[in-house]
């Protein structure tokens, strides 16, 4: 049963995974299988902090360029707003 279960989790993680690199990756990007997606945008070294009232997420500009990285946050936000707006 806990082998099942595993298994449609990773099943689960793994569409959701597709999914999301479909509906959020800029074109140029899109290509990326998920293993080096996870290792380049998940699984990387980050800070936040807050200074003058902002906070600021920094990490590294060797994983992702920044560009690239604003581009992706942008449409996740414009996933959420259509969510938000649809119901």
């Amino acid at each position: 049963m806990d082998n099942q279960v595993r298994l449609q989790l990773f099943v689960l993680a793994y569409n959701l995974g597709n999914f999301l690199r479909q509906a959020v990756l800029p074109q140029a990007v899109r290509h990326w299988k998920l293993t080096p997606l996870r290792e380049k945008l998940i699984k990387i070294g980050a800070k936040v902090v807050r200074h003058s009232g902002k906070i600021v997420f920094q990490m590294a500009e060797v994983a992702v360029p920044r560009e690239l990285f604003r581009d992706i946050l942008k449409a996740i936000e414009r996933l959420r707003l259509a969510t938000v707006l649809s119901g």
